[in-house]
């Protein structure tokens, strides 16, 4: 699915574009899918040209982004602004839109209008939601009504507190069972793809073999389709806790400070701005400002 005609348009693309058929190609393949989170335009833009296959906007923007405690608090409206921002700078990865916490729970007719929102009004190729249970019913009705979706099992953070907090699940038997379940039914109600989060190696590796649709892994081991970090954890920009699973590739956050305590610091011993910071006027237009203010004073006078 592509950006409706009232959604700014992306830039032209490089490449080819990432698609449903694409994602089941690199699975039948066994090429690695990269996914990461984007929360606006000039993120969106790093992505792209860094021609990573899928970009998600997770309501982790909440936190990342919007200052919020949890992904809980996080709007519709929120989300869509979000969404729409990382539409702006992509062309080539697939943009998919998490479905905040609350937008989606109560109805399949509450589920289908939310999911449209997020096509229509940001430009979304797809959206995602958390859990198997009733969000696979809720995923049915949302790939039914033309919209794909891709799921979400292990940890999830919308209803981290109920899992007993951000921890890694499915490391008991029986746990491990029921996250498999999960993940069933939401291949079952047509998924297109499911993100593992926070769950064994051991039990990605085992269960790897009974998923048809790829498998996107954020702490899930090395077995799965493909991996997803979240943008601002990866480049080091977010300062609240890292998860285990997390990898820093660059230290963006201290380079920020870096540049904005030297910039403050200069202002502050008047080195800047320098004499090619500035702009010129003409030395007869000097002459000329210099007799119009005093005439001005004159008449004032």
């Amino acid at each position: 699915m592509s950006a409706r005609p009232n959604v700014s348009p992306a830039p032209p693309a490089k490449r080819k574009a990432t698609t449903l058929s694409t994602l089941a190609e690199k699975k039948a393949l066994g090429e690695p899918i990269v996914m990461v989170t984007a929360y606006d335009y000039p993120s969106a833009q790093v992505a792209e040209e860094a021609a990573v296959d899928l970009v998600l906007v997770g309501d982790s923007g909440a936190m990342t982004v919007l200052g919020y405690p949890s992904t809980v608090p996080v709007s519709i409206d929120e989300m869509l602004m979000l969404c729409a921002a990382a539409r702006r700078g992509l062309s080539t990865p697939m943009l998919i839109g998490d479905l905040p916490f609350g937008s989606y729970e109560v109805s399949n007719e509450q589920a289908i209008a939310t999911a449209q929102r997020f096509v229509k009004e940001a430009g979304c190729d797809a959206v995602k939601l958390e859990r198997g249970g009733v969000s696979a019913e809720r995923a049915k009705a949302i790939v039914d009504a033309g919209i794909p979706v891709m799921g979400h099992v292990g940890l999830t953070p919308q209803t981290a507190t109920a899992l007993g907090g951000y921890r890694s699940q499915g490391r008991t038997a029986e746990r491990a069972l029921e996250v498999l379940d999960d993940a069933l039914a939401l291949q079952e109600a047509g998924c297109f793809a499911i993100v593992f989060e926070a769950v064994p190696s051991e039990f990605t590796e085992l269960v790897m073999p009974r998923l048809a649709i790829p498998v996107i892994g954020i702490g899930a081991g090395p077995s799965t389709d493909g991996q997803v970090l979240v943008f601002h954890d990866l480049l080091g920009i977010y300062d609240g806790h890292a998860a285990r699973f997390v990898k820093r590739y660059g230290n963006v956050r201290q380079a920020m400070i870096d540049g904005v305590s030297a910039f403050a610091a200069e202002v502050r011993e008047r080195r800047y701005p320098e004499p090619d910071h500035g702009y010129t006027m003409a030395p007869d237009e000097v002459a000329r400002l210099k007799d119009a203010l005093t005439h001005s004073e004159r008449t004032k006078a």
